[in-house]
């Protein structure tokens, strides 16, 4: 029987999709279009009713040359947004590496928290184990602040992801933080470096990440300028693009899928599952060869299991 490669198959329960509602002046994509309370909780509803199972605020923005933002101008932001999420019972992760937002989004009712730091301070983790969010512990190059354009070598990058979660997930474990409450992302586009091939190593390896650490992963591939180099798109012409790395990811086994395009990626999954539902596995004969497409899928998947 000819079987298809357990890398192109999406597990029967899909991720979960995370909306992304940036709250800020200056994000690569939204910058300010969702800067008034209103317009960012009238967005949240579409995404949450176009699929997203989550809805994320991000108060700040983390991109090269992002302006620096305060935990006071942060909160300003967050105070008359999370608040409605919540009380009409949506999920709602806030995206800030700050402490004090941090606290702020817990007694307003977060259920995640995003840290693109990783929570670094061992101050915070008795208030963090003392909660009952889940945590989303992100690595990056930069270890702390925004993404900044580094060249990386994408085998030292893979090194760098697995010494720290290795090392980040004990901590946060010693400190009394239930393994349970925790996921992990391993950084995509400059939180890996300025070239793509960091981020495609790390795409590539997400099966294998996941089953070392044996935790929830989450990805963030939508928009990211990795792709916009790979494809030489645009930003307003980088939506395939983005789709394609993301159906990638839920093929490797992803929890959570963090996107700019709920609509897109939920409706990608449900054809992809009903037609991965309906598949016939044919019998293989002398002249009923895999295709040159399926090949190359296979060896893909093949190299990408490597150490």
């Amino acid at each position: 029987m000819l079987q298809h490669p357990a890398s192109l198959l999406v597990p029967p329960n899909r991720p979960l999709l995370v909306g992304i509602v940036n709250i800020t002046a200056d994000s690569f994509s939204d910058g300010g279009r969702f800067l008034a309370a209103e317009d960012a909780v009238r967005y949240a509803r579409r995404l949450s009713a176009e699929g997203a199972d989550i809805i994320e605020l991000g108060p700040a923005a983390s991109h090269p040359g992002a302006e620096k933002v305060t935990a006071s101008e942060e909160t300003r932001r967050l105070a008359d947004v999370i608040d409605p999420l919540v009380a009409a019972g949506i999920p709602v992760s806030v995206d800030s590496f700050l402490p004090e937002t941090q606290r702020f989004a817990i007694a307003h009712g977060a259920s995640y928290l995003n840290d693109i730091q990783g929570f670094p301070d061992p101050g915070l983790y008795e208030e963090l184990a003392a909660n009952r969010c889940r945590l989303i512990v992100m690595h990056s190059v930069q270890r702390t602040g925004p993404a900044t354009k580094v060249l990386t070598d994408p085998s030292a990058v893979q090194g760098g992801i697995e010494r720290f979660f290795g090392e980040r997930l004990s901590a946060l474990q010693a400190a009394g933080i239930s393994r349970e409450r925790l996921i992990i992302d391993p950084g995509l586009g400059y939180f890996l470096g300025s070239t793509p091939e960091p981020s495609v190593m790390a795409l590539a390896r997400l099966r294998r990440t996941k089953a070392q650490f044996d935790l929830p992963v989450l990805v963030s591939p939508s928009r990211k300028s990795f792709l916009r180099t790979l494809t030489g798109r645009e930003l307003e012409h980088i939506g395939p693009a983005s789709l394609a790395a993301e159906l990638y990811a839920a093929c490797q086994g992803v929890d959570f899928i963090r996107t700019h395009n709920i609509a897109a990626i939920r409706d990608a999954l449900t054809v992809f599952n009903t037609l991965q539902a309906h598949r016939e596995v044919p019998s293989r004969t002398s002249e009923d060869r895999p295709s040159q497409w399926h090949l190359r899928a296979v060896e893909s998947s093949s190299s990408s299991e490597a150490p």
